[in-house]
């Protein structure tokens, strides 16, 4: 190639790097790269949309068939894909007639136990108790004595035993306890109390470790060990313990003995058709130490799940998984606070509550839905369907 002709492609070259950086050609390549852009911003948010759309209208597919259910509230929390989605269906109250919001919270019930479990659990964490500790000398002396005079061997039950209850402790509430809640609703029930009662009511049901019976009673010492082993009111370390101001935790607390957080909804209330209740119409300490208690949004609860399973709780992860693990195999499904479950052809993590709400994780796809029913006789129509169509939604 002659000099000329290599001038020639050199200036040729040139002018086209020229023509490429010409403010011209830059204004077009912007506005090409904003066109791009906001096409690709407007996918993302129509695809976002697209899913929440979706569980919305299966939330309100399945009240419109059950609107008996007087409301529902729900939460998925899935991290891995930035959904964090609540959302409410039907009232509050039914008289008045209001209407409900996704933020309000309502009693767990027993879905408080899982968060007694935890709390435990930070405790082994902190080399503070022993799983297989026995409950002898972590009672108070009243609880002690209570039990042994029913014939408990207070060496032989452990801390594990209450956990994955499988201590053979007999349980208060019964139909007579019921009864005795209908007629005397204001009454305000003691840790002892209980605790009488269920000596009152039974006999041990069998050796330590041998048989799973779920009972509150379980739950109701293991705040009191809470209490003995870190001094103070049990529903105060527990926020300590399970890290609530850390991770978001910010509108969970126990009824009637903690005041409600700053910035927390009114609680919704809650309805047993069959035996006539409203929740508001009952001193909560009927169901307070331990086997229920707490009070929480649908979208703390769910979070909470999260939290715990993704171990940002209990850091211990040889720990995390004693939760997580079957106590009695082929005889129990049941952990220490937790069950454990095939749901949707995947493993769950699960905690349902007598007022009707019901809380799981799928640890596989790190997804933690929470679904509460006001009226819990329609639980059974309502709560497994939503949760698994959301659990649909997500996995699609």
């Amino acid at each position: 190639m002659n000099v000329s002709v290599c001038e020639r492609r050199v200036n040729q070259e040139a002018a086209a790097a020229v023509a490429i950086f010409s403010p011209h050609s830059i204004r077009l390549m912007l506005r090409h790269l904003l066109s791009l852009t906001f096409i690709l911003v407007v996918s993302a948010f129509a695809t976002g949309q697209s899913v929440e759309s979706r569980l919305q209208a299966e939330l309100d597919k399945i009240y419109a068939a059950n609107k008996s259910a007087v409301g529902i509230s729900v939460h998925v929390e899935a991290p891995d894909t930035n959904l964090s989605w609540s959302a409410a269906a039907g009232l509050a109250s039914i008289a008045p007639r209001v209407p409900l919001k996704p933020e309000q919270p309502v009693l767990l019930a027993s879905n408080t136990k899982p968060y007694v479990a935890a709390a435990i659990l930070r405790l082994v964490e902190e080399k503070e108790l022993k799983l297989d500790q026995p409950i002898e000398k972590i009672l108070t002396e009243e609880s002690a004595r209570l039990l042994r005079g029913d014939g408990y061997d207070l060496s032989a039950i452990t801390v594990r035993h209450l956990l994955s209850h499988t201590s053979g402790i007999h349980d208060y509430v019964d139909e007579n306890y019921f009864n005795f809640v209908s007629k005397n609703p204001r009454f305000r029930w003691t840790r002892t109390d209980q605790l009488q009662r269920a000596m009152d009511v039974g006999t041990p049901l069998g050796a330590p470790g041998t048989q799973y019976t779920y009972a509150d009673v379980n739950y109701v010492l293991l705040t009191e060990i809470l209490e003995q082993v870190n001094p103070g009111r049990f529903y105060r370390s527990m926020k300590y313990l399970l890290r609530y101001q850390s991770l978001g935790i910010n509108h969970t607390w126990f009824k009637d003995v903690e005041a409600r957080p700053p910035g927390t909804a009114y609680m919704a209330h809650q309805y047993s058709g069959e035996r006539g209740w409203d929740s508001y119409d009952l001193n909560p300490h009927w169901d307070m130490y331990g086997g229920g208690g707490i009070a929480s949004p649908a979208k703390d609860a769910a979070l909470f799940f999260n939290h715990l399973f993704n171990g940002r709780v209990i850091l211990d992860e040889d720990l995390l998984e004693e939760m997580t693990t079957h106590s009695l195999p082929g005889r129990s499904n049941y952990g220490l606070g937790i069950q454990i479950l095939e749901r949707n052809g995947s493993p769950a993590y699960y905690h349902g509550g007598w007022w009707g709400t019901d809380v799981i994780h799928y640890p596989e796809q790190n997804v933690s839905i929470s679904v509460f029913t006001l009226q819990r006789d329609a639980r059974g129509s309502v709560n497994a369907a939503l949760g698994d169509a959301l659990f649909r939604v997500l996995t699609e």
